[in-house]
């Protein structure tokens, strides 16, 4: 399926949202018909200002990632802007997505009469084909990626589950939902985040508590911790308190939009040797000396 709306802007389909608005700003600015005297600049920017006005809007953009240049007439959206005149911009993209706030300025793209409303299909609203779920994913899985086998709703197929997922984020499934009129929707699952019993998120960090001996705490020493990627020696300073917090770095939590990986807090937490098994020398000598 054709998506010229992204070539547009010189990004891929799966930009993000500041990918598409960097990209949008350099290109408005190189083509803002103030600043570029060539003869087709002023319709470059117009093309550039719709572009952005569809792939900057969550719902916009979904609709076109569903339909793509089918909602053109099956032109590149290029040849069909370019081909139509005397409508209003905003006149264009109230046509196909329906109401809009784009308020851009100058230009007509003209001549965009006879499409019927793409935005509700001639007063048929896809999103009610649309299925919404609720699915619960183990917490490895958020933090790593994984594989997900979906099985209600009469579907049965594996979801791939993106690292650094979020609790309660909806993945859109495109074309699993309800069939109407030639269209399909899709299938929008709410994640869930099952708890772990070793790991917890706070403020996007990844937490953890782990147990050393009194006497690393008190004399230093090192301990093996495990991570969600690999086992690390942790070197624990002498005199570590009890709930002390050491930080280990891109041991954490994946952000999906920098694909950078977050740091893991870990929360020391020293164990207290029982009377009973200390030494009854080393018992006595330490009822004595020990500071009160």
């Amino acid at each position: 399926m054709n998506k010229s709306l992204y070539d547009t802007l010189g990004v891929s389909q799966n930009a993000s949202s500041d990918d598409i608005k960097k990209a949008y700003r350099k290109l408005a600015r190189q083509y803002h018909p103030d600043i570029n005297k060539q003869k087709d600049a002023e319709e470059k920017f117009k093309e550039i200002n719709a572009a952005y006005e569809i792939l900057s809007d969550e719902n916009k953009r979904a609709q076109y990632d569903q339909f793509g240049d089918s909602m053109f007439g099956g032109q590149n959206f290029s040849d069909f802007a370019r081909s139509n005149q005397n409508v209003n911009i905003d006149d264009i993209l109230a046509s196909i997505f329906g109401n809009t706030k784009s308020g851009f300025s100058g230009g007509n793209f003209g001549g965009f009469g006879g499409f019927g409303g793409f935005g509700n299909f001639g007063g048929f609203d896809s999103s009610t084909l649309d299925i919404n779920d609720q699915i619960t994913i183990p917490f490895e899985s958020a933090l790593l990626g994984g594989s997900y086998h979906y099985n209600n709703n009469g579907l049965e197929f594996d979801i791939k589950i993106p690292a650094g997922i979020k609790n309660n984020e909806t993945l859109r499934i495109a074309n699993k939902g309800k069939k109407a009129q030639g269209q399909t929707g899709n299938l929008l699952l709410k994640v869930v985040i099952a708890p772990s019993n070793e790991y917890e998120i706070k403020d996007n960090v990844l937490h953890k508590i782990i147990d050393i001996p009194l006497k690393i705490a008190i004399f230093g020493g090192k301990v093996k911790v495990n991570t969600p990627y690999k086992e690390v020696t942790l070197t624990i300073p002498k005199n570590t308190k009890n709930n002390q917090k050491m930080r280990i770095k891109e041991q954490g939590i994946k952000d999906r939009k920098t694909s950078k990986i977050g740091d893991l807090l870990l929360i020391i937490n020293v164990i207290l040797p029982s009377c009973d098994t200390i030494d009854k020398e080393l018992a006595k000598l330490m009822q004595e000396k020990l500071p009160e």
